[in-house]
């Protein structure tokens, strides 16, 4: 369990990290959980948001995959940028279906970090997408990231 100085750090920062993330509020992303390393985001699949085969497109699943990973590695108070990721579709999501993003910290060495986002179907739990992301904390200068 965090200690309270921790925790009051990531809620501040994913606060303020959302509320700057024109990208996540354009894709109604919400936050429900947060703690340091960790967040879990939630989005409801859009009509705007399907492909050719009329399923989720792999861009809106990457999307809230990469929202919470980016909240989940500035959750420390420091920011932070990905710097590479990858991700492995399992199962289609369709339109009006929610999914939630469950970003967990694996590792911090240095200034690198590596995150794991599982992304799921609320209505069944079913796993849709796994991402790996690497983050890299960066200088907190204005226009240095």
């Amino acid at each position: 369990m965090p200690d309270r100085t921790a925790q009051a750090v990531a809620e501040q920062s994913v606060r303020e990290f959302l509320a700057a993330d024109t990208a996540a509020r354009a894709l109604g992303i919400t936050v429900s959980q947060v703690a340091p390393g960790a967040v879990t985001a939630h989005m409801t699949i859009a009509r705007e948001m399907l492909n050719g085969h009329g399923s989720a497109h792999g861009a809106a699943l990457f999307a809230v995959a990469d929202i919470a990973f980016a909240m989940a590695c500035n959750s420390h108070g420091a920011p932070a940028v990905g710097r590479s990721c990858t991700i492995e579709y399992l199962a289609p999501a369709f339109a009006d279906e929610a999914v939630t993003a469950t970003a967990v910290e694996r590792a911090v060495v240095g200034r690198g970090g590596i995150y794991d986002v599982a992304v799921t179907r609320d209505a069944d739990g079913r796993l849709l997408a796994e991402l790996r992301g690497h983050s890299r904390l960066v200088p907190s200068a204005p226009g240095t990231a």
